[in-house]
């Protein structure tokens, strides 16, 4: 199923945009200046993870790597690692739980996600027949 990351990147790209108007609208008046912008720091790597998906879709049309499919798999983990710790505790901060900062401890594994997965797509184009 080769249009699998297509798919799954345009719904990705779909609930960023949601998220991002949820966090600009609804949680405005529940989270302190700093929480929102951690916040939109998980949107703006969603938005652009989603994209890198997308484009993970698309170079495995035309190039036949295992590279390509490791990249989108990266991204889809990077995903839910980065922006999911970020949007988890972001929530949990809005409903007035305490102690969540440990959630933040998550969120760079999500980072060495979405590099290793960009690398991934750079040996990908690099041996396309692997």
């Amino acid at each position: 199923m080769k249009d699998k990351f297509l798919k799954i990147a345009f719904l990705a790209a779909a609930l960023a945009v949601a998220l991002g108007a949820f966090g600009a609208h609804a949680l405005k008046q529940l989270l302190e200046e700093q929480q929102l912008q951690t916040y939109q720091t998980a949107v703006q790597y969603h938005f652009y993870h989603a994209l890198a998906l997308a484009l993970a879709g698309l170079l495995q049309l035309h190039y036949n790597s295992k590279w390509l499919r490791y990249g989108g798999n990266l991204f889809l983990l990077g995903l839910l690692l980065f922006c999911g710790s970020l949007y988890l505790m972001s929530f949990l901060k809005a409903g007035g739980v305490q102690g969540v900062n440990w959630l933040g401890a998550i969120t760079p594994l999500g980072g060495v996600a979405f590099i290793a997965g960009w690398l991934c797509l750079f040996a990908g184009v690099m041996k396309p027949d692997q």
